[in-house]
């Protein structure tokens, strides 16, 4: 049937056997569900509506929203969930379209403030000179090298550059410690170049974590990152309601507070007489700071902040450490037109207090009598939402957060105030063929829905096999039973395998089993992800085992990768804090906790690690499912009917001659 659209007309001309892109992409060829998808965002886009689409792998759905996008005129968002397929779309796929389609519009590429070099916080970072490692010192070195010829200051440009070097927030800026107009370098900053670039764009790439900051942004009143948009994409859209309730709640920190006590003292040493009214509250935040983590040894690593509560010591060294805020706030406020460095240290100050005040106002209940009107000092930003309150640990820090537990109502307020066209697609975005999950954690009540399963020929493709005889999840004996199972079809694959487990204890006992195997291992925590992926890949038959990181945003085609195994549904873990909150709510709520919550984001999250075994027409693989629920509970229905079309057997044998009929290269 003719769309009546003539945007739909257009980009499926363009997306045609004889069109632009098949003239100008080697390879391309029309895919009728790519076809469908674009068809229906372009719909979307000429009637500012909200679409709902699930693109199975293979669907094409990167060119099915771009030729629309770039041929609509409108000036469009396109979010994605990580910076790694930000970097994609923008440097590959977006240049590629753009050409095909002989189209002038000015595109930009725009990341979050920690993403770009800061001049200011790099010559104070050259100035101190103090690193933990002659490593460090060398690589330090490197950044000051290109920071002197790079134009974007994008960091990632720097190869061998660690995501979580400690060099990063000696080189970057948070919204807490910038300078905004205050500071000497404003008119080379790479975060405002950026920012120009796309308001002057008629189509800009964000992750989705920049998105939301900009979202919680414009909530709070302060303004906007991103520029005005008629339409937005958003991509791995799955992704978004566990993120928007990251950022629509505040939390402390043990590295922001360290960093605003060293960074007090060192703008203090450049402001005669300042130092010595400086150092002492500053270096007694510091170890304050230090006294809250100790404060909180032996704790779980996350739990409530009624759990946090009952460690001894924990209340005194919060007050502690908000009677050091305050000290030091108290010792810049007549330093503060000064400079503008120790104007900016004091509103950190005071405003890390005010967030410290708030998360310990939540103990009034767990009986700490300091906290009675502590949250009384400044406005709360998340005054009215039901929360948790809730902590978490690392090696050396913490963080106290507060999270909200329900953001549909500001995600609908901002799309519906935006006026703009909202594309919301991921592979998997439905639940036995529904949408009424995300779209309730959304806040989206009325949408256009779409499902395009993978064109791939699953019969022939792939195979499901479940396991027989595996005993329930729960037994002692369950992580030697899938083992015992798994052996015989490695053996059969000769390797080539990813396996995913649900816990990090499982992860630990399989790589000492399989430490004797007679392929290649590969161990997540061993090595950076990056680094495990690119060894997989040249092994040609390596064996890979991760856990829940390794469920999406790997994309290894070919032989390589010829079997995932999953060892449990994954069902979220009992630890979470904000799980178990949302579970709390929903129960209040007269709901099912199970079947409303627990249900669908299992069946996403195995719908994201399934879909790590056929990524093109040629690949070939099994998945393995261990779970014996699948098959013995009434839920497990709903599992098996989210997933692509494999065929399914309980036989080894059937998994012997699929890998006799298709070997190793």
């Amino acid at each position: 049937m003719e769309p009546e659209s003539r945007l739909a007309r257009a980009t499926l001309a363009a997306l045609g056997e004889q069109a632009a892109l098949a003239a100008a992409l080697p390879g391309y060829r029309p895919r009728p569900a790519q076809q469908r998808l674009a068809a229906a965002v372009a719909e979307a886009f000429e009637q500012r509506a909200v679409l709902l689409a699930e693109a199975g792998t293979g669907t094409g759905k990167t060119f099915a929203y771009l030729v629309p996008a770039l041929l609509s005129g409108l000036k469009t968002i396109v979010s994605t969930g990580t910076r790694a397929l930000q970097d994609q779309l923008y440097q590959r796929d977006l240049p590629r379209v753009r050409q095909a389609l002989g189209v002038g519009l000015k595109t930009a590429l725009l990341k979050g403030r920690a993403n770009y070099l800061c001049r200011y916080r790099l010559e104070h970072a050259r100035g101190e000179g103090r690193f933990g490692s002659r490593e460090q010192a060398a690589l330090f070195q490197r950044i000051v090298a290109w920071g002197g010829r790079t134009r974007s200051g994008d960091l990632a440009e720097l190869e061998g550059l660690p995501e979580d070097s400690p060099l990063l927030p000696r080189v970057t800026s948070t919204a807490d410690n910038c300078l905004g107009g205050e500071c000497p370098f404003w008119s080379e900053c790479f975060v405002v170049q950026a920012r120009q670039r796309a308001q002057a764009a008629d189509l800009v790439v964000v992750n989705h974590h920049l998105l939301l900051a900009d979202l919680a942004l414009k909530q709070e009143g302060f303004g906007e990152i991103l520029p005005g948009a008629q339409a937005f994409v958003v991509d791995e859209a799955h992704q978004l309601p566990e993120l928007a309730a990251q950022f629509f709640g505040e939390g402390i920190g043990a590295r922001p507070l360290v960093e605003l006590a060293r960074d007090a003292l060192a703008e203090a040493a450049a402001v005669p007489g300042a130092l010595a009214a400086v150092q002492a509250p500053a270096q007694a935040l510091e170890r304050a700071t230090l006294d809250v983590r100790a404060a909180l040894d032996g704790l779980p690593q996350r739990g409530t902040a009624w759990r946090a509560h009952a460690a001894a010591g924990l209340a005194p060294a919060l007050a502690t450490l908000d009677a050091s805020l305050h000290a030091l706030a108290q010792a810049l406020a007549p330093l503060r037109e000064a400079a503008p460095t120790l104007d900016a240290c004091a509103v950190r100050a005071q405003a890390q207090q005010a967030r410290l005040r708030r998360w310990r106002h939540a103990l009034q209940d767990a009986g700490d009598p300091a906290a009675e009107d502590l949250a009384q000092d400044a406005p709360d930003p998340l005054a009215g939402a039901d929360c948790v309150h809730w902590y978490e640990l690392g090696a050396r820090g913490f963080r106290l957060q507060r999270t909200p537990l329900d953001v549909s109502a500001p995600l609908r307020a901002h799309r519906e105030r935006s006026q703009a066209a909202w594309v919301f697609t991921s592979a998997t975005l439905a639940v036995a063929g529904r949408f009424d999950h995300l779209a309730q954690r959304l806040g989206i009540d009325e949408a256009r829905t779409l499902i395009e399963p993978s064109p791939f020929d699953w019969a022939r493709q792939a195979l499901c096999y479940l396991p027989p005889g595996l005993p329930e999840p729960a037994a002692p004996d369950f992580g030697q039973a899938v083992l015992a199972a798994v052996r015989p079809v490695l053996e059969a694959s000769g390797g080539r395998a990813f396996l995913l487990f649900a816990s990090h204890r499982a992860l630990r006992e399989a790589a000492a089993a399989l430490a004797d195997g007679p392929w290649p291992l590969f161990v997540q925590g061993s090595a950076p992800r990056h680094v495990l992926l690119q060894q997989f890949r040249a092994s040609g038959n390596g064996v890979l085992l991760g856990t829940a990181s390794f469920r999406e945003g790997v994309d290894v085609a070919g032989a390589a990768l010829s079997v995932v195994v999953i060892d449990k549904l994954p069902f979220a873990a009992p630890d979470d804090p904000v799980f178990e909150a949302r579970l709390e709510a929903i129960r209040r709520a007269g709901g099912h906790p199970f079947r409303d919550e627990q249900v669908p984001q299992a069946v996403i999250a195995l719908k994201q690690g399934a879909g790590r075994l056929i990524r093109s027409e040629t690949d070939r693989g099994v998945l393995v499912l261990c779970d014996p629920r699948l098959l013995g509970r009434a839920y497990g229905r709903i599992f098996l009917d989210s997933l692509p079309p494999l065929p399914r057997t309980r036989a080894l044998a059937d998994v012997q001659a699929f890998f006799a009929d298709n070997p190793a290269p």
